[in-house]
């Protein structure tokens, strides 16, 4: 598996940081380059609190070696046009080292955030990836020809002046965030890999979500062979058994919150949990925040989450996701030098 992190380095572990962290831009390229002398193979930037395009150039300045991935920048407030141009540059930047990850999003945030209509979102991201490789194509091949029609984009118009000349690496990876199986499927019809959520566990990955993607794949008859999937697990751990006590409690919040989200009700049905996950939304609608961790059993956190020591937690990792996942984003705490050192340990274990 390759390794990955999201920017703060370490301040919180993946699926709890959009909650609270936050960013000093002014120190990504610091961030960056740690996260390379650790020995990480991707940086992740998510689009939450800061423009995921943004980070990662200042990151790809900073670092030569390591990979670079939005996880997930929003796909459908965006024009392709616009986010084409963004991820073309960004891959010339690094020189090849850039992933573009894609989510669409809920249809409250699409309507009331963004202000934008709302349609369904599998075959609308089936649209956009083809949009988006129509570009990128159109690009490298010199020309001024562009044409691409389908129900949400018709494209036929590119001029010399808004057209950036061919690149040394052309092949842009695309990965989608998915849960469901439908969205898997038009994965494996378009994209290079899935971006899958913290609540999607290994069983999930292995018996519905990499089913549709190979379905989506033979349907269009693409190789399926170099599919990706990149797990961000929620994880619990620290030096000691005293220490997870605060760490166990975070997760079981998170979990208890992703259950009360209906877009996530497949991977709690599918596990068995359908029954408190539906009993979570009811508390979620009456903001009852407080009561809801109390309904994630030890049972459930245990399938949901990964906990352990720092001397566990590597090993644990790695049995789970192992057989399904090719990237894993990891992290720990660092507060001093020994944090570092111990933090470039478990990179080694997990690899």
């Amino acid at each position: 598996m390759k390794i990955e992190t999201q920017l703060p380095l370490g301040n919180l572990d993946p699926g709890l940081r959009a909650a609270s962290g936050v960013l000093d831009i002014a120190r990504v390229g610091e961030e960056a380059r740690l996260a390379e002398a650790l020995g990480y193979d991707g940086i992740v930037s998510e689009e939450t609190k800061d423009d995921p395009f943004i980070v990662l150039s200042l990151a790809a300045q900073a670092t030569h070696r390591i990979g670079l991935a939005t996880g997930v920048a929003i796909a459908f407030p965006r024009a392709p046009a616009v986010t084409a141009l963004a991820a073309w540059t960004l891959q010339r930047l690094s020189k090849g080292r850039f992933t573009l990850g894609l989510g669409s999003q809920v249809k409250g945030h699409i309507e009331r955030r963004y202000g934008m209509a709302w349609s369904p979102p599998g075959p609308w991201m089936r649209d956009y990836v083809g949009a988006l490789r129509a570009i990128w194509e159109c690009w490298q091949n010199g020309g001024t020809t562009l044409e691409y029609e389908s129900k949400h984009y018709n494209l036929s118009l590119m001029v010399p002046l808004f057209a950036p000349p061919p690149i040394e690496h052309p092949h842009i990876p695309v990965q989608l965030a998915a849960v469901n199986p439908f969205m898997c499927q038009i994965a494996g019809e378009v994209a290079d890999g899935i971006r899958a959520h913290p609540v999607c566990t290994p069983r999930y990955i292995a018996e519905v979500m990499l089913p549709a993607a190979r379905k989506g794949a033979a349907k269009m008859g693409r190789d399926f062979s170099r599919f990706e999937i990149a797990a961000m697990p929620l994880i619990a751990t620290a030096p000691d058994n005293k220490g997870l006590d605060a760490r166990i409690r975070d997760v079981r919040a998170r979990i208890a919150f992703y259950a009360s989200t209906p877009t996530y009700l497949i991977a709690f049905e599918s596990q068995g949990y359908g029954e408190v996950a539906r009993t979570l939304q009811g508390y979620s609608r009456a903001q009852r925040w407080e009561e809801m961790p109390g309904f994630i059993s030890d049972e459930m956190l245990d399938h949901y989450a990964v906990i352990g020591t720092h001397d566990e937690i590597a090993q644990k990792l790695n049995h789970r996701f192992g057989g399904v996942a090719t990237h894993l984003e990891f992290a720990i705490p660092i507060t001093n030098e020994a944090d570092r050192a111990t933090l470039g340990d478990l990179l080694k274990s997990l690899r």
